[in-house]
């Protein structure tokens, strides 16, 4: 079978690596071009690219999908089926009716919930207690085809979306091989999606992590874990950006302004009133030019005061 993948960011490369070890025939990659990266904005190509190119695979990185240029390269390809993780891109429609097998996506998402870019950060944002991964085939809406196989996984209260998308990336190599699989056998399903029970995951901007501390303490925390490790919580201290990555609920009821800096406690953290009776309590943060610390590292060499609120 004459395989042709798309895929972009680190989430892909368990998938593609699966085909590769599994000995299929994967005929070429297409994937997002290069792109500045870090503060030194330093020209770096996806790690799908990086992954494709040690292992031998050619790499197509068109700026369009709908160039010529593209179109032929795939028609002189001629895959069999083509295999989509998190590329970034709807495929048109000249891309969907391709290949004999069709195209086969790999959601990070118990679909129809959380269609879209985000769909990680949004479980654990809205404090999902599991998610998944299913795989399905592509049809020309956003993340609308019908279903084949879909795993489900729990998800740790203290999981952030950095850990959850490490695991999801390794269940999607798994559900996308017995996907495959069932191909192979004849066997696969397909299961339509129920359009009405659908929700949206849209893409992530720093303007989501702002905390609000007017929320209960268990949504700032989901908060908090959601958009770990981008673009990461944060907060004002005395006017300054305040960068929150990890924090708890503490069970200790308090009478205070949402906001207020309640007490600190060593080896347990910053507690801080929330919008209902609870605190949050800020484990790591991170002030501009500085590098992310415990807040006992913190405050060893700063001072944060009790009774002022932050926000």
């Amino acid at each position: 079978m004459r395989v042709l993948f798309m895929g972009t960011p680190e989430f892909a490369v368990p998938c593609l690596h699966m085909l590769v070890e599994e000995g299929y025939d994967v005929v070429g990659v297409v994937t997002q071009p290069d792109k500045p990266k870090g503060r030194g904005k330093k020209i770096t190509p996806p790690p799908v690219k990086e992954y494709a190119l040690k292992k031998g695979i050619n790499v197509y990185q068109p700026i369009k999908l709908k160039d010529k240029a593209l179109n032929n390269i795939l028609t002189e390809i001629k895959p069999d089926i083509i295999i989509v993780v998190a590329f970034g891109k709807i495929l048109p429609k000249y891309i969907l009716e391709m290949p004999q097998y069709g195209c086969i996506n790999v959601h990070a998402s118990l679909l129809p919930k959380y269609r879209g870019a985000g769909p990680i950060q949004w479980s654990i944002i809205n404090g999902e207690r599991e998610t998944g991964i299913t795989t399905m085939y592509m049809a020309e809406g956003l993340d609308t085809g019908d279903m084949i196989i879909k795993k489900k996984t729990l998800i740790d209260p203290d999981e952030n979306a950095g850990m959850l998308h490490d695991r999801l990336s390794v269940l999607g190599a798994v559900t996308l091989k017995e996907t495959l699989k069932e191909l192979e056998d004849g066997t696969i399903r397909r299961i339509q999606q129920a359009d009405e029970e659908a929700t949206y995951a849209p893409m992530l901007n720093k303007t989501i992590s702002q905390i609000d501390w007017s929320k209960p303490a268990t949504e700032i925390k989901n908060l908090v874990r959601g958009v770990n490790p981008w673009p990461v919580a944060y907060t004002q201290y005395q006017n300054e950006m305040m960068k929150v990555w990890a924090v708890d609920v503490s069970d200790e009821l308090v009478n205070a302004t949402p906001g207020t800096i309640v007490k600190y406690v060593k080896n347990v953290g910053l507690f801080v009133k929330a919008g209902d009776e609870q605190c949050v309590i800020i484990k790591e943060v991170q002030f501009k030019g500085a590098r992310k610390m415990t807040i006992d590292a913190y405050l060893a060499g700063h001072s944060i005061k009790i009774g002022e609120k932050l926000g």
